[in-house]
């Protein structure tokens, strides 16, 4: 399902921000411009916002949930 990719892609990328982020800080400590991976970083940053939208998109198309959620019972 579509929704799916884009829910682990989404994570995916989550993980891969945090490392980036500990990246620059390690680079700045180092006194090493960090201008590259800031860049890097809001691009990734961009492409999460876009997925989110997608995502929401496509929640709006599903049908809505039937039931409950807890013990699945009425």
């Amino acid at each position: 399902m579509q929704i799916e990719i884009i829910r682990s892609e989404i994570e995916r990328l989550r993980g891969a921000v945090g490392r980036q982020r500990k990246e620059i800080l390690q680079l700045q400590r180092a006194g090493i411009s960090a201008a590259a991976a800031e860049s890097l970083l809001q691009r990734m940053l961009d492409r999460i916002d876009g997925l989110c939208i997608e995502r929401d998109r496509l929640k709006k198309k599903l049908p809505p949930a039937r039931g409950r959620a807890c013990n699945g019972r009425r």
